[in-house]
């Protein structure tokens, strides 16, 4: 099986419509951890239906076009597909409820070599359908472990973004519900791995793992509550790399840097003291 270069890097996706309601964007909170402290004011104002707000990194659900890797005309050995990197711009605050568009395409295909692997760039677009306005640009590497050395570009890859070399200026710990993942998948990824003991074995793991965008979702809390003082306005960006897998149930310390405008962070996992995500940054306005 090989990639079909010519085929990949010109499909063209069809847009994706989704209206979505309070209650998703409820849930889609509830599945990244939010309100386990249900007197905890500053989160229920993104778990409470009254004067409901979104939570910025609820982009990433919105508008999905689905795993469209596994089709079997792009030669891609799906199986072995990774998340390796996601970003986040957000144009707009997105509203509790409403309809919005997403445009997806690839934008680069990098050949590392035989048995190197390969990496996939694209983009999302994610606009309010009623007003056309640009709410989100999303922007994910996706790292096809099986894939190298089909006769693509072999460009560099970008060189992500660098931590500051002293202590972390702020820590916020968030523990996760052992039946997170299981909550978050209602939000649109329903890959057994998250939820089927027997698919998480077979794949070499001790149980059902965390969604990494589930992980991302905990380090956006962290972010808003520490960096934005709950306002999830302030959040404009944020990118970072997923470097191991988390187990519903297991602790998320977020460590972070504050330098003006940006906040560069990176989570582990208490119990292990394992780094899940990488390289982080995020522009605070």
């Amino acid at each position: 099986m090989t990639i079909d270069y010519d085929k990949l890097i010109n499909w063209k996706f069809d847009d994706i419509e989704q209206t979505y309601t309070s209650k998703d964007t409820i849930l889609y909170a509830l599945g990244v951890g939010l309100s386990m402290d249900p007197l905890d004011m500053d989160q229920l104002r993104f778990t409470y239906e009254e004067d409901l707000l979104a939570l910025p990194t609820m982009a990433v659900v919105l508008a999905y076009p689905g795993f469209f890797l596994k089709q079997p005309e792009f030669g891609v050995d799906w199986v072995k597909v990774l998340h390796g990197e996601q970003g986040i711009e957000i144009h707009k605050p997105l509203p509790a409820e409403g309809t919005v568009v997403g445009t997806t395409k690839i934008t680069e295909i990098i050949d590392k070599g035989e048995g190197k692997g390969a990496l996939m760039y694209s983009t999302r677009e994610v606009r309010e359908k009623s007003s056309g306005d640009l709410l989100a640009t999303l922007t994910s590497t996706t790292f096809c472990r099986g894939d190298g050395g089909f006769g693509g570009p072999k460009v560099e890859a970008p060189k992500p973004h660098e931590l500051p070399d002293r202590a972390p200026d702020s820590v916020v710990e968030l523990p996760t519900l052992k039946q997170a993942a299981l909550i978050y998948r209602l939000s649109g990824d329903f890959n057994p791995l998250h939820a089927d003991p027997r698919v998480a074995t077979a794949a070499g793991f001790k149980a059902p793992i965390l969604h990494g965008l589930g992980t991302l979702g905990v380090a956006g809390h962290a972010i808003v509550k520490q960096a934005c003082g709950y306002d999830p306005a302030k959040l404009k960006s944020l990118r970072l790399r997923f470097s191991s897998p988390v187990y519903p149930g297991e602790t998320i310390q977020t460590e972070m840097w504050h330098d003006e405008d940006v906040t560069s962070f990176r989570c582990r996992v208490k119990e292990r003291d394992i780094v899940v995500l990488n390289n982080g940054y995020a522009r605070i306005g």
